[in-house]
Parts: structure tokens; sequence; C-alpha cells
């Protein structure tokens, strides 16, 4: 929320500078996300105390030798006037009308010598010169907006029309006119009080000590009474716990005065007609959102089902099927959950959120039905992302605005609307409040505050005062430690339930930063593994290592999305959402391969190489049960080249089948346990190319493989055509659980090894697993390593067979080998396995 500085001054002296104002702010809770400075020292553009000056117009001439300029005649403070050449188009409407010193006109001009803005150059800064145009020297510039970094406006020349609300006087340097520091503060759910001038005056007030100004609420009312002309009734009452309504008649249509157009603009606001600017000045000034309606629009509503009968605004929640167009020109499907206000000839608006395009203010509205009220901000949250509108007004109401601002909001309005648009504001209001909210009383102990805010010094009565800066209402300042003080939050303040929020205020307005540090007084806790979090994260670290990245996802999905993977519904009962954030988010996962497939089918849009993993839990609800489990598994999916694009590589030998696999067999090697890998087949895997993952014993821990193409086709994966994908699932909690408690650590080899190949023929069917174990179990202690490094199958092998050829690593700890050695142990390998898998050397 932007917050200009010359308007918080309105409100609460400020004797600090922008950048001290700021840090006081943020380091009571009140984030600073920005500071911009306007033509005061700090600015991009300094306006010269000297050369740059609010001048007033005194007369406008024809300039005698061009059709598009004028001479504007202008008093600046000095002995006598300047006449200025100018070609600003909104001047010409006063040629020819004489002296015009009674219309307190004023622009802002800069003298020979200043620097300004010139939005012909790409708005570089650049120096006044003067020179002649047309035949007349001039030495001074009437400036726009955007000459003098206020804007993009170049249209015309900054006019400022005086008013009874706003005196000016001509030579006044435009610093003191104009200048200003505005604050750009993040208004965070916990500070929605703050989400206004007053809310953030309120704040530096308490922090500094200053009186705080509230803006008068005194409405002057001469118009016909109210009462008989409007009714008002709300069907839910928790969601719309207060509605205010005032009727203003007379309201003339026109621009709002300067003064309150600079302040919208600076708020980040675009002024549009006066009572649409008043509606959207009190909004920030007091932080509580009104609406504007049309009232003869609702009167001739009114008078088709109620003639001579009043206005009746209902709210209630949407009908199936309903829509409304709203301000913006958007028509909107309305769901049965949003509020609205209506009558009963149609909807009016969006409760709380926006009004309907029907009822607004149109340049002939000439009377005006004026509503300030209060909605559940739960509601209002939910609506605003429903709908996919987002406002002033819904900011502030889904934060929370507490009922009693309402009557404060609508009184402010009317008031302006009737001494800044000559409006006649009808007697009386119609307050309409069907759920009374009763003040919260919290009992806060001293001791609880001194315990839980370390500030040990502090007494009931400091206690006391710090808490009724901010305006609480304490009872029993007297009390000693161990004694209660009885506190009662203000009317604006929605966010206090106990104790502990009034600690935090005390803390806030103490000062967070003279909070004195203190030493743990105690012995260290014994120091405690965790080594369950210690196995995932060496599981975490092997991979980082093989160069795969860890990617985090969503625990919540559909049970549409996770139906992609298998291509069909899972049937098992999911862990639901009653309110989730988004409709894609709705239900705790069952898989988590399919998360990580999401987050890589995104991402193979701007990589052609993936390579991600995933440690996480999934949720699956067994049937009868009301508590899911929470199992870890781990994910994996890679694609894509095999080695990064390289000058000594061309990257096109893609990934395949025994990459991940292979992947999988380090993080074997790394866990210090052995997995067999088995043909299988798998739902949204590629037959074939799937294997089962399985323990020693036989127990299957996961899968891996080549997904289906309908797979990769259903999350729409954008590789190239026959590109394979390659996923992996596994039981982490399982795998984990297996593993032995203490790691096991080789001593480094002393003695040098032997490495020989052994071609063997076998059985087709017989897998290259099986003929490693055989040959483990075969060659003893002595063969420390086996590799497959070629399968073949063809000539000189006979139908039925194949070749299996295998790296054998000897080596002793004890010796060094001889070649005898070697050759005896190699005999009773080929002797063993021509027995146990029927192998014979090629």
């Amino acid at each position: 929320m932007r917050v200009p500085i010359s308007w918080l001054k309105e409100y609460v002296d400020v004797d600090l500078s922008p950048t001290e104002l700021d840090s006081l702010l943020t380091n009571a809770g009140m984030e600073g996300v920005g500071l911009e400075i306007i033509g005061l020292e700090g600015a991009d553009l300094v306006w010269d105390r000297e050369l740059v000056l609010l001048a007033q117009v005194l007369k406008v001439d024809r300039h005698p030798e061009a059709d598009k300029l004028v001479l504007a005649s202008v008093d600046y403070g000095a002995d006598e006037p300047k006449t200025v050449v100018t070609g600003a188009p909104n001047l010409f409407q006063y040629l020819d009308q004489g002296d015009l010193s009674d219309r307190r006109l004023f622009s802002p001009m800069v003298l020979e010598g200043a620097t300004y803005l010139d939005p012909y150059k790409d708005l570089k800064p650049r120096k006044l010169k003067g020179k002649p145009l047309r035949g007349i020297y001039n030495d001074a510039m009437l400036c726009s907006p955007v000459e003098l970094g206020l804007g993009e406006d170049h249209d015309g020349i900054l006019l400022i029309q005086e008013d009874e609300h706003r005196a000016y006087r001509a030579g006044t340097p435009l610093q003191d006119v104009l200048g200003d520091a505005v604050l750009d503060i993040d208004v965070i759910p916990n500070i929605a009080r703050c989400a206004s001038i007053v809310g953030i005056a309120r704040e530096v007030a308490a922090l500094t000590g200053a009186e705080l100004r509230m803006p008068s609420l005194d409405v002057q009312m001469d118009g016909e009474p109210i009462a008989g002309r409007v009714e008002i009734h709300t069907e839910h009452p928790e969601l719309n716990p207060r509605f205010v309504a005032m009727v203003i008649e007379g309201v003339e249509q026109k621009p709002s005065p300067f003064w309150m157009q600079h302040r919208l603009r600076l708020a980040g606001q675009r002024p549009i007609n006066v009572v649409v600017d008043i509606s959207n000045y009190v909004l920030l000034e007091l932080g509580q959102p009104n609406h504007t309606f049309d009232y003869d629009f609702l009167r001739a509503r009114a008078d088709q089902y109620a003639p001579d009968g009043p206005i009746r605004l209902i709210t209630r929640l949407a009908h199936e099927g309903e829509t409304l167009t709203t301000l913006d020109g958007v028509e909107h499907e309305l769901r049965t959950n949003n509020i609205l206000v209506t009558d009963p000839e149609g909807n009016l608006s969006v409760g709380g959120i926006m009004g309907g395009h029907d009822s607004e203010i149109r340049p002939e509205t000439t009377n005006v039905l004026l509503e300030a009220a209060a909605w559940n901000f739960i509601n209002i949250r939910r609506t605003q992302r429903q709908l996919a509108m987002h406002t002033e007004a819904g900011f502030r109401f889904s934060r929370g605005v507490h009922p009693a601002q309402a009557e404060r909001g609508a009184r402010r309005v009317a008031e302006l609307l009737r001494v800044l648009a000559g409006g006649t504001v009808a007697e009386g209001i119609v307050d309409y409040r069907p759920l009374e909210i009763e003040p919260v009383v919290v009992e806060l102990e001293v001791s609880y505050v001194r315990r839980l805010s370390g500030l040990t010094d502090l007494d009931g009565a400091q206690v006391a005062d710090l808490l009724r800066r901010l305006e609480f209402e304490v009872e029993g300042e007297n009390a000693g430690d161990g004694e209660t003080l009885r506190v009662t939050a203000p009317d604006h303040r929605i966010d206090i339930e106990g104790p502990h929020d009034l600690v935090e205020e005390v803390c806030r307005i103490y000062g967070y930063h003279r909070i004195p540090m203190t030493v743990l007084a105690d012995s260290l806790p014994p120091q405690r593994g965790n080594p369950s979090l210690e196995a995932e994260e060496n599981v975490k670290d092997i991979l980082v290592e093989l160069g795969l990245h860890e990617a985090i996802t969503y625990r919540l999905t559909t049970p549409e999305a996770e139906a992609r993977l298998s291509g069909e519904p899972d049937e098992s009962p999911y862990v639901r959402l009653a309110n989730p954030s988004t409709q894609d988010r709705a239900v705790m996962r069952h898989s988590l391969l399919a998360s990580v497939l999401e987050v890589a089918a995104g991402n193979s849009r701007f990589r052609r190489r993936l390579a991600l993993f995933e440690v996480g839990n999934i949720f699956p609800l067994a049937e009868g049960k009301d508590r899911p489990e929470e199992l870890a598994k781990l994910a994996m999916v890679v694609a894509g080249p095999r080695d990064h694009a390289h000058w000594q590589n061309d990257g096109e030998s893609m990934m395949d089948f025994f990459d991940l696999k292979g992947v999988v067999e380090c993080l074997a090697e790394g866990l210090q346990t052995e997995w067999v890998f088995e043909p299988t087949e798998q739902a949204g895997f590629r037959p074939g190319k799937t294997a089962r993952i399985s323990l020693a014993d036989g127990t299957a821990v996961g899968v891996l493989g080549e997904l289906h193409p309908l797979t990769v086709e259903r999350y729409e994966f954008r590789v190239e055509k026959d590109q394979p994908v390659l996923a992996a699932e596994l039981d982490l909690d399982l795998i984990l659980g297996r593993l032995d408690a203490t790691p096991s650590v080789d001593p480094v080899p002393v003695y040098p090894a032997i490495r020989e190949d052994l071609a063997l023929v076998v059985d087709a069917g017989l897998s290259a697993g099986q003929v490693r174990d055989a040959l483990r179990e075969a060659g003893g202690p002595l063969l420390v390593k086996v590799e497959l490094f070629d399968v073949y199958q063809g000539e000189h092998v006979e139908a039925g067979k194949k070749s299996l050829a295998y790296h054998l690593t000897f080596q002793s700890r004890s010796k060094t080998l001889k070649d005898k050695d070697v050759e005896k142990q190699r005999r009773r390998i080929l002797a063993q396995l021509e027995k146990t898998v029927g192998a014979t050397l090629r």
C-alpha cells in the first residue's frame, strides 16, 4: 500500500525523515518494500527551491506570430509578472477572458537554469535555457506532470485550482506544495488494521508518542428523512453482520478538487469524478470500503416490486446458474457460496468486492445511495479467488475489517459528498446489524508478559501505557508481578484473540531492538541423532553426486492428475481437503512418481535433458480408517541426451533403460546393499522395458523402466519422437529399514589386483544377474568384483543360447596373487558354473 507522507501528516505529526520513518515502521512489523521521493532531496529529479516555483495564471493572450502558441502572464512572487510562451492546449480555453486573478488558477513553473524531464528525449533531465519563440524571448516554462516526474500526463500543463479547502500563494517553492515522499508498505494479513492512511498514522502515533488526529465524522443532514425509503435484510448474518446505508441527493458530477486528485494519484489511484474519487479517498483514508449506487435506478426498480414502498436491499448467497456483469464489464458465472447485494428484481453487486454494471454511478446521476458494510473475510477471500476478481475493497475485506468501521466510513463519504459535490444528505442512517460483535476482553498477567517477552523490568503500569498507545482499554494497571490486567481491544482490531497477541503488541511498541539479548542459563540438552533423516539425506547426496537434480513437488493433487500415470483411475479412497486453495490441489497424493512426472513434463518445454528425483511422502487412506498412512517414497525421472552438449560430442546419444538402471545400481552400492532386477509389467510403463527391483530376499521395493508412449502423451512431454522417458519409484521406508545400522568400511587394499575376462555360453532364458551371483559364489573371497561388459547372440553361438562376457577382478588382502593362484580359481569357477547354471566356456 502506498502511503504519501504529506497525507499521513494530516493525522499525526511526523518529525522523522522518510528513511527513518520507513525503518521505524518496518521494525514494528509493517515492512516497507519501497520508498519514492518526489521533488525533494533524494529524488531522481530534485526541484530547485529558487527556480521551480508555483505561479498564478493572471491572463492568457494570443501569440502574434503563432496560432498554436499563447502568451501566459503569471505571478511568480517577483515584483513584476512574467510572460511565458507556451503551447499548452488546456490554456486555450482562457483566451480573451481578460484578468484571471479571481479564478485563483495556479501552475508549476521552472525558470532558466532549472532542470526538468524532457518528454521528447526519453525523459532525460535537461536544463532550461532561454531563447526566442516566434519572436518573443522566453526564459520560463509552465510544466506538465511528466516534466516534473509526477506521472505520464503530457496533454497539457498541470493546472491547480484553489478552493475553499486549499489556499496557494504565488512564488511558493514547488517543493512546499507538491514535494512528497511515498512509503510502499506490504500489508500482510496479520496487519490488516494498517490498510489505510489512518491505520498507519495510528501506528506512528503509538510508536512516537505523537497525538493522533482522526478525521471528523460529523455529517450535516438537511435532506428528507431516510426512514421508510430504504430497507435492508440479510439471509446470512454470519457473512454480513452489518450494513449501513445513507442517501445523498442533488450531487453535482464534476472533477474532484486538485488536492484530492493529487493524493489519489500518489496512492496509486486514477481520479475519475468527484463521487467515485470520494469513495476511493475514504477507502484509502479509513480502510473502510464503500459503494455508491444510482439511487434513481434502484427507485425505478422498487416501483416494479413495491410501488410507493421502500427500496429493499437483500444480501444473500448466489443461486445456481446466476450471473452478474460487474463495473468492469465482465460477466461472471457465480458460485453458490458467493455473497451478493440484491433487490427483488435481481443482482446489484458482489458483496465486498465490486459493484454491478447496471447500478453504477453514471454522468447523469444526481442522487446516490451509499453503502458501507462488513463482510466475512474468509468468504470474500474465497469469492475473489473463484471469480478472479481482485479489487482494493476485496483486498481489505479479505483480510478483515471490523463492523464498527462501517458507520464511520459511511459518515465520512456522505459529508465529503455534501461539501465537495454539493449534495444534500438525507436525515438519518439505516444501520442494519443482524449480528452484534462483542468486544474482545483479555485477562493479561504481568508475569506472563515478562516471561514471554524477556522484558523482566516491565511493571503493570508500563504494560498498560504501551497498550493504551494503541487505543486498548486497560484496567488494573497498578497490578504487580503475578497480578492481572483486564484489557479490552479497540473496535478496529479483529486480530486480538488472547494474551499472546497483547504481548506481541507490547514488544512492537516497546521496540524489538530494545529487548535485551540473554544467554541460555542452563545446560544444553543431550545431542541425539535422527537416523531416518540422516539416511534420507544420504540418499539425496548420492543421487545429486550421480548428476540428478532434487525436485520438491506439491503433496496435494487430484485423482484425475494421478490417473495419467496408469491410464486408470485409482479406486482407493483419498484424503480430501475441506477447503482447497485451488481446484487442482484437492486431495493428498497417492503417487510420488506422478508428482515428479508433472514437474518433469513442465520442464521438458524448456530443457532437452531431464534428470530429476524427489524424496517425499504419499498418503494412502486404508478402508475404514480416518487417518492416512505417511509412506516415504523415492521417485526418479530421466530423459534426453546422455551427455551435456560439448564440442567433444554431439549430445545426440539418448538415455535409455540402462542409464536409469545404472543410477539405481549406484544408489544401492552407495547404501551398501544389493538389489535384484527382474522383468515385470507395470501399468504406465512399456512392456519389455520394465524391471521390478527387489531385495536379496525377494522383497519387492520398487519398479523402474521406460514409460509407455501413451503415458508420455498424457503428461504432454515435449520430447522427440520415439525418445524414451525413464522413470523409477522405490519404497524408501522399506529400503532404509533394511539397511545395517552400522555401515561397513573396507580398508584400502595394499596388494595389487588381477583382472581377467571370461565369456560364458548359457541358456538364453538365464538372466545376467543369476550368472553374476553364481560367479560370486564360486569365486569365493578372492573374487572381489564382477562386471558384465558384453551380451551376444548369433553366429558361432547355438540357438537358444547366449554369450555373457564378464570382467573378473581377483585380489587378496594378505598377499600378492600369482598367475597360478588365479588359474586355480578360474578352473574352480568354470567347474562350479557348469554344475549350477549349465555354463560353458566360449
